[in-house]
């Protein structure tokens, strides 16, 4: 499996998701504003990964517990951004629920409330 590929379906399966090209990297936003995950393919000693927005206190307590599966990214680690390895083993469900809560750290009231719905 490509996980630029199963990363980008995870992302555009979101209510208002749009991706684009942001300091070379595919980028995901909300509405085409808000940046919510980020492909991370050469910012850091040549390892596969993402970034993305996470709830208070989950990238320390990620990096302390696993520290193969994730990192403090470099430029938003220190606004609490997590940092997602993708070349070791993935538990894609896992992705799919990191990223949900990424777009729920910087998606509008409205578009959440759609998220809640969905079946």
């Amino acid at each position: 499996m490509d996980p630029l590929v199963e990363l980008r379906r995870l992302c555009l399966a979101l209510p208002e998701a749009t991706e684009r090209v942001s300091h070379g990297e595919p980028t995901w936003f909300v509405r085409g504003k808000k940046t919510f995950v980020t492909y991370a393919d050469h910012h850091h000693d040549d390892r596969l990964a993402f970034w993305c927005a996470a709830p208070p206190g989950v990238q320390e307590e990620l990096v302390e517990t696993e520290p193969g599966r994730f990192f403090r990214p470099p430029y938003v680690g220190h606004r609490g951004w997590l940092g997602v390895y993708l070349d070791v083993e993935v538990d894609w469900a896992e992705i799919g629920q990191i990223v949900t809560e990424a777009y729920r750290m910087v998606a509008p009231k409205t578009l959440v409330a759609r998220l809640d719905e969905a079946p």
